[in-house]
C-alpha cells in the first residue's frame, strides 16, 4: 500500500474520509461539503445518531451535487494517538464491503495524519501467501492512501519512524504465520542473514560452536530433530560504540511437538507459533534499525525444533547449562526455558548488557491467568518493570507483573541436580515457576525482564490494529520503551 501526504484540499472524485472527533463540529472541509450537498452529511449523522465515537462511521454513497463515489465520516473519539490509530481499524474492516482501493483522508492535524496512516498500516494486513483459489483471496485491497493535512512534510517526518515500527510488526506477523515446514531453524537463520540490508550485523552460531560454548541445555531441546539447532545474533549500533547495549532474547522453537512428553493433537496444531519470541525480537530489531534509533541493541535468537525421535531428549535426563548449573529435564515440553537459560548466560557474558529482556511463548498458564490481551512479566528490577508497564499502557500492549521467589523457587527442587525444569507440584504456579527458573541464570544483578507472550502473540478473533492471527505483540511495546527510556537524546 502506498501512503502519500498532500496539502489540505477537497477532492472532486473518489472516496473521501473525514476524521470526526466525538461531540465536536465537523471539520471545515466537511462543513463545506455539507453545504454543497444541501446538508446531506448532517442529516445522515442525525439518522445514524453519529457523534464521532470510536468504532462508528457514516457512509454516504454518491452524494448529490458531487462527482464523489463515497463520503465516510469516521469517528476517532479523541485526539489521543491510540484513538486515532484504532479508528483506522474501523475503516479497514469495511475495505472489502465498500470496495475501497483508493481513499483520500482529510485530517485536522499533521500528528493526526501520521498516526492515522500508521493505524492503517497496522490494520491492513492479511497473510494470503498460500491462498491460490480466487474466492479465498481478498476481494479488495487498499492500494493508495492519501492523507490531506496542513503540512505534508511535517506529517511525513512524523510518519517515517511509525512506518518503520509497522514494518517490524509485519515481519513478526509474517514469521509467525509461516508453517513449520517453511520456517525451521536453518530457514529462519537465513531470513535473518538477509536483514543485513537494514544495517543489522548478523551472526549465525551453529551447533558445534554452541557445544564448544557449553550450551547443552539449548542443544538438548533440538537433538530429536532433523534440523540443526542454531543461535542467531542481530546487532544494531545506533549510539556510541562504547555505550552498553540493551539485549533482547527470543525463544525460537519453530515447532513444538512437546518432544517425548508429546502434546495432544489439539494443542500441537498451533505450535508453529512457538517461535513467537524470536519473531518478535527480529521484528523489533528491524524497527529499531529502520527508524535509526539512537541506541545500541542486541537480538539473540535460540532456534530449535522440539521433536520426538530415537535421538530425542528423555524425561529424567540431566543436562549442564552454559552457566554450569545442572538441570533435571522432567518434562521435555517445558523446553523454552531450557533454550532461554543458555541464551541468557551467553548474552550476559558476551555483551554485558545494561538491561536484558527475553520474550517467549512460554507457558499456557499465563494464558489462563491473563487472557489473550495482557502479557505476564517477571523481573528482578522494580524500575525496569515499571518502565515496561508504562510503555505497555502507552501502546495498548499491556503487561502485568507476576511474582517470583518463595514457593516458586522451592518448587524447582530436584533430587539429583541443581534444579528441575518444571515444578514438582503439577499445575501450581506454572508461569511463576518458569520465571523463577530463568531468574536463576541472572548474573551480576543484570536488570532483567521476562515477558511471557503465550497469550498475546496470537488472537483468534482480532483486536484493534491486530487482525486475526499473529498479532506482532511486543514490537510496539519494546520500541516505545526503548524510545522513552534508553535512547540517547
Amino acid at each position: 500500500m502506498k501512503v502519500l501526504f498532500s496539502p489540505l484540499a477537497l477532492p472532486q472524485q473518489g472516496t473521501i474520509v473525514f476524521l470526526v472527533t466525538q461531540d465536536t463540529p465537523l471539520p471545515t472541509l466537511a462543513q463545506k461539503l455539507d453545504d454543497q450537498t444541501q446538508g446531506a452529511l448532517t442529516r445522515s449523522m442525525g439518522v445514524e445518531q453519529f457523534t464521532g465515537k470510536k468504532n462508528t462511521l457514516v457512509n454516504l454513497v454518491a452524494p448529490t451535487h458531487t462527482e464523489l463515489d463515497r463520503v465516510i465520516l469516521l469517528g476517532v473519539e479523541s485526539s489521543s494517538e491510540l484513538d486515532i490509530q484504532q479508528s483506522a481499524d474501523t475503516l479497514i474492516k469495511h475495505v472489502e464491503t465498500f470496495n475501497l482501493t483508493d481513499i483520500h483522508v482529510i485530517s485536522e492535524t499533521d500528528t493526526q495524519a501520521a498516526h492515522f496512516a500508521y493505524g492503517v498500516q497496522l490494520s491492513h494486513y492479511r497473510f494470503d501467501k498460500y491462498r491460490t483459489r480466487t474466492e479465498l483471496q481478498a476481494k479488495c485491497v487498499l492500494e493508495n492512501l492519501t492523507v490531506g493535512c496542513d503540512d505534508p512534510k511535517a506529517a511525513q517526518e512524523l510518519y517515517q519512524p511509525l512506518e518503520a515500527v509497522a514494518e517490524g510488526v509485519k515481519v513478526t506477523r509474517d514469521l509467525i504465520w509461516e508453517p513449520a515446514n517453511v520456517v525451521y531453524p536453518e530457514s529462519f537463520a537465513q531470513f535473518c542473514v538477509c536483514l543485513k540490508e537494514h544495517d543489522l550485523e548478523v551472526e549465525v552460531v551453529n551447533s558445534k560452536q554452541m557445544s564448544e560454548l557449553g550450551m547443552t541445555s539449548l542443544l538438548g531441546v533440538g537433538q530429536g530433530s532433523q534440523h540443526e539447532s542454531l543461535m542467531v545474533i542481530l546487532k544494531y549500533t545506533g549510539a556510541k560504540e562504547s555505550d552498553e547495549p540493551i539485549a533482547f532474547l527470543g525463544k525460537g522453537v519453530t515447532f513444538d511437538s512437546g518432544g517425548l512428553s508429546l502434546k495432544p493433537n489439539t494443542s500441537m496444531n498451533t505450535m508453529k507459533e512457538d517461535m513467537g519470541g524470536a519473531a518478535t525480537v527480529t521484528g523489533l530489531m528491524v524497527a529499531l534499525a529502520k527508524r535509526q534509533a539512537k541506541v545500541n541493541a542486541i537480538g539473540v535468537l535460540g532456534l530449535v525444533e522440539n521433536m520426538p525421535s530415537d535421538k530425542a531428549q528423555r524425561p529424567s535426563d540431566v543436562v549442564t547449562s552454559m552457566s554450569g548449573q545442572t538441570i533435571e529435564v522432567m518434562n521435555t515440553d517445558a523446553e523454552g526455558r531450557l533454550v532461554l537459560c543458555d541464551l541468557m548466560t551467553y548474552t550476559q557474558r558476551t555483551f554485558k548488557p545494561k538491561a536484558m529482556f527475553d520474550l517467549a511463548t512460554l507457558t499456557g498458564a499465563v494464558l489462563v491467568a491473563l487472557g489473550e490481551e495482557i502479557a505476564g512479566i517477571f523481573s528482578n528490577n522494580d524500575e525496569l518493570a515499571e518502565k515496561i508497564t508504562a510503555a505497555g499502557e502507552a501502546e495498548q500492549e499491556p503487561v502485568w507483573r507476576l511474582p517470583l521467589g518463595g514457593q516458586f523457587d522451592r518448587l524447582l527442587k530436584s533430587e539429583i541436580a541443581d534444579m528441575r525444569n518444571d515444578g514438582n507440584k503439577p499445575r501450581i504456579g506454572g508461569s511463576s515457576v518458569a520465571g523463577q527458573f530463568l531468574a536463576r541464570f541472572i548474573e551480576n544483578d543484570t536488570p532483567w525482564v521476562h515477558i511471557d507472550i503465550a497469550g498475546t502473540a496470537w488472537t483468534g478473533e482480532g483486536l484493534p490494529n491486530k487482525p486475526k492471527g499473529a498479532t506482532g505483540y511486543g514490537v510496539r511495546l519494546l520500541d516505545r520503551m526503548v524510545k522513552d527510556q534508553f535512547e540517547t537524546k
